[in-house]
């Protein structure tokens, strides 16, 4: 069976690496990445991609929200 919801990425629980790296990004960041991975993706995502997208793909996380991964990593 297919199950299909619609989430925020602000409620998204993140697992593994993904996690680590979300827990880093600002409230506002992740809309700003949502709503690019909404142009990205318009037929939507699973949540294994999202969760993927997150943890090899920050380097283009960064380069969507104009911030730096190093700066991101580096914050408490």
């Amino acid at each position: 069976m297919k199950i299909i919801t619609e989430t925020n990425l602000t409620d998204f629980d993140f697992w593994s690496g993904a996690k680590y790296f979300s827990d880093k990004l600002t409230y506002s960041e992740l809309e700003a990445i949502s709503e690019h991975l909404q142009e990205i993706y318009p037929d939507g995502m699973t949540d294994t991609q999202i969760n993927d997208f997150f943890w090899f793909e920050e380097d283009f996380i960064c380069k969507l929200i104009g911030e730096d991964l190093d700066e991101i990593l580096e914050r408490v």
